[in-house]
């Protein structure tokens, strides 16, 4: 049964409604009075107690910033009357705690997946057109329309894609290297057996550097294409995509166990349920699948700002911390370059959804990390080699997260959101809703719905489904909506390297 306001901690001093409370109507919950003095949004907060002026609120046990006057019992609690306790960069202490022991599991679990001549899987067989440079954007589009409609029932092809992009001519620097990390990043993904690298010829990210940068693709096959080069770059394009089809046709789908994916961890569009409902499923399925032995990747650094703290404290070793500690204080020093506060965030859409600040914001947001231990971190772009939750160094942006999480490595990305969105990267792209109005009223975007925690239905259970879920979109027997629909993009960051 819904309940109509959560208490999430027994130290806080706010409580959440699930749906809008009207003002002057005493609600129950949980053994818990209140009378809201006015409306509260869904997804906002009303204060179960007295907070006087300068006092922190209280939320999942954390302070998500300060009373800037005297709040009565009942109160809306939100932008208006509170204000954040972030600023600037900070000094961290290395304090290890005994980390947390994730319950092994009962049996092994396994899906269906492609392995790779090097030993690394794939949960898609897909060829990918990657462009140098975005002036061939069309001429690779067409490319891919063309050899999709070429395959045939028997091609064992999941697809050839094509991810338009407008870099890789006029950069330099750190500009360029930045789009060459991430397209290379891409061209070696285990889920793209084959590979066409298309350039033009005049370009700064010339089909030779761009060749070095990727080095051996082990696990599939890449060919390049220069279109200034050949009589009809089209014509070629579908001999060599002919080529890589055949090749892609010598792997089958075999069991292989879940130690062996990696999951990309993302929020965007959330809401005051973002933290209760959709990023809890997320940490709860994160530690289930590292109990396994699989790889989980969490990013948006600035939506660690605030709950950093709590990741720090995971850390495997000291050098884990102090890679953490750069992670954060780089990026708030990246702020500060540009004449920005640190704090400047929630987004207007998440103010609306009920988030006040960016503390409230990253307190719910590194949920989707669960409690296991933080074993490494990575730079942009760069590719998670060791099992267990990662760290990795990018904005909060969301197209430039999911593309930064894809080029880590991540076969398949968790997204949780509250307000929705259609977008989808170049891999699998799960929406999950934290609220069932969403679900249903965007059946084209949503993939599962956690709203049904704040419904009765227990984490454990969800957990359960989702997992069923995960392996039926990992061997390939159930697509996401974005798969469905070929919602599917990349995104580069466009202001250098920072870690």
């Amino acid at each position: 049964m819904k309940e109509p306001i959560i208490h999430i901690h027994e130290l806080d001093n706010v409580a959440v409604a699930i749906e809008e409370a009207p003002g002057g109507e005493e609600i129950e919950s949980g053994g818990l009075r209140i009378t809201p003095l006015e409306p509260i949004p869904a997804g906002h907060k009303v204060a179960l107690y007295p907070i006087k002026e300068g006092e922190d609120i209280i939320k999942y046990g954390n302070p998500i910033g300060h009373a800037e006057r005297d709040i009565e019992k009942g109160e809306w609690v939100h932008s208006h009357n509170t204000k954040t306790n972030l600023s600037g960069k900070l000094d961290y202490t290395y304090e290890p705690r005994e980390q947390e022991d994730l319950e092994a599991p009962a049996e092994e679990l396994t899906f269906q997946g492609y392995r790779r001549a090097n030993g690394e899987v794939g949960i898609r067989n897909e060829i990918w057109i990657i462009n140098t440079v975005g002036c061939i954007n069309k001429s690779a589009e067409l490319l891919a329309d063309m050899a999709s409609k070429e395959l045939n029932d028997s091609d064992e092809v999941d697809g050839v894609f094509h991810f338009p992009h407008p870099f890789g001519c006029s950069q330099l620097g750190d500009d360029l290297t930045n789009t060459q990390r991430v397209l290379s990043s891409l061209v070696l993904h285990p889920n793209a057996v084959g590979v066409v690298v298309m350039g033009l010829g005049c370009e700064n990210n010339t089909i030779k550097s761009f060749q070095d940068m990727i080095g051996e693709k082990a696990n599939g096959k890449v060919v390049y294409l220069g279109a200034q080069d050949v009589d009809d770059e089209i014509e070629e394009g579908m001999e060599l995509i002919g080529e890589l089809t055949a090749y892609a046709n010598s792997f089958k789908r075999e069991p292989v166990p879940v130690s062996e994916l990696k999951v990309g961890l993302k929020c965007g569009g959330s809401d005051g349920l973002s933290g209760i409902t959709g990023n809890p499923l997320v940490g709860s399925f994160s530690n289930r699948l590292i109990a396994h032995g699989g790889t989980t990747i969490l990013t948006e650094v600035p939506e660690m700002f605030g709950a950093e703290k709590l990741l720090m404290s995971r850390a495997q070793n000291e050098q884990v911390f102090d890679n953490t500690v750069k992670l954060v204080n780089d990026f708030k020093q990246y702020f500060l370059d540009h004449d920005q506060n640190v704090y400047e965030n929630p987004s207007p859409g998440n103010k609306d959804g009920g988030i006040t600040t960016l503390e409230e914001k990253s307190l719910g947001c590194v949920q989707k990390g669960g409690s296991a231990t933080v074993v490494d971190v990575l730079e942009y772009a760069g590719r998670a080699t060791t099992k267990g939750l990662n760290l990795l160094q990018g904005p909060g942006n969301d197209l430039v997260s999911v593309t930064n999480l894809a080029a880590a490595g991540a076969h398949i990305i968790l997204f949780t959101t509250g307000r929705g969105t259609p977008f989808g990267g170049p891999v699998p792209t799960v929406k999950i809703s934290t609220n069932t109005a969403l679900a249903e009223k965007k059946k084209r975007w949503i993939d599962f719905n956690a709203g049904e925690f704040v419904e009765g239905k227990p984490l454990e259970t969800l957990t359960d489904e989702f997992m069923d879920d995960m392996i039926a979109w990992a061997s390939g027997t159930k697509e996401t909506r974005n798969e469905m629909y070929n919602f599917k993009e990349i995104a580069i960051f466009k202001d250098g390297v920072i870690l």
